[in-house]
């Protein structure tokens, strides 16, 4: 990524905080780094967080960028991107981080013929762990490809989809994911306390497992599968467990409760795309 690039980035909530920061690390310059909000408390934030320009005018910012990053609230994107036609120089690059707004939809209320890179990250990514799905409209080249990727490794992985519907996918999993480990962290503690630990313990226990086992998974050459046979012991305490697991249709319940969150980002899709 050129360091000569101009990144316009409307709206200053914390995906905008999470990416400014890690493009900062990796040695992005902030001079070349833009931001716009209405919220003027939040505004000030950031310009004395990372010491950028700041506009309450989306159209001013949008005039001086080579991408534009889209990190405003799904509802509000239509009007956003309408307010921009005609304002945007030749060839930028779009990218919107909106859950569930198709890339046809923001070129369709931008204008027509724009570069749109649709992106799924996930909240890991304020800690640099983050993984983001992104699928590119057929305006975008191989450069911008890779400067799309370039962004969105900045604050983790970033893994290209070659159909806009797999994004629902990668919400289902990835998007919502880190809740569904925050509440078998939740769960794993109430559990702790019901057998006696107390809750600060208990929380501790469950948090670092969760996290050691994340590390495992992501060190090991081997699978899911195979780590978790390595530490089940024939008749010991954790094959208990998983039995008692299947025995209540755990996959089956992760499998259903994706599909829920798989449809549900399908539905919002076509209801977002009713926007004129």
């Amino acid at each position: 990524m050129k360091n000569s690039t101009t990144i316009g980035f409307i709206g200053a909530g914390n995906m905008a905080y999470a990416i400014i920061s890690g493009l900062i690390n990796t040695g992005f310059s902030t001079e070349n780094i833009k931001i716009s909000d209405t919220n003027a408390s939040l505004l000030s934030l950031r310009k004395q967080e990372f010491n950028l320009e700041v506009f309450t005018d989306n159209l001013a910012l949008a005039c001086c960028c080579d991408v534009l990053i889209l990190a405003v609230k799904p509802q509000v994107l239509a009007d956003v991107c309408q307010a921009l036609k005609g304002a945007l120089k030749p060839n930028t690059l779009i990218i919107s981080i909106a859950a569930g707004v198709r890339a046809h939809d923001i070129d369709r209320w931008l204008g027509g013929d724009n570069a749109v890179v649709r992106t799924m990250p996930n909240t890991p990514a304020l800690l640099n762990q983050g993984v983001t799905g992104l699928f590119a409209n057929e305006c975008v080249n191989d450069s911008q490809r890779e400067l799309a990727t370039s962004i969105l490794n900045s604050v983790g992985q970033s893994l290209w989809v070659s159909e806009e519907g797999m994004l629902d996918a990668v919400t289902a999993l990835s998007g919502s994911g880190p809740a569904y480990f925050f509440l078998m962290i939740e769960s794993m503690a109430k559990a702790g306390v019901a057998l006696g630990l107390d809750e600060a313990t208990a929380q501790t226990l469950s948090i670092q497992t969760a996290l050691g086992a994340s590390m495992m998974a992501n060190a090991s050459n081997e699978s899911p599968r195979e780590l978790r046979a390595n530490v089940t012991s024939p008749n010991g305490t954790t094959q208990a467990a998983i039995e008692s697991f299947q025995d209540q249709n755990f996959e089956m319940i992760v499998t259903h409760a994706m599909r829920a969150a798989f449809d549900r980002a399908g539905k919002l899709a076509s209801e977002l795309s009713d926007s004129d």
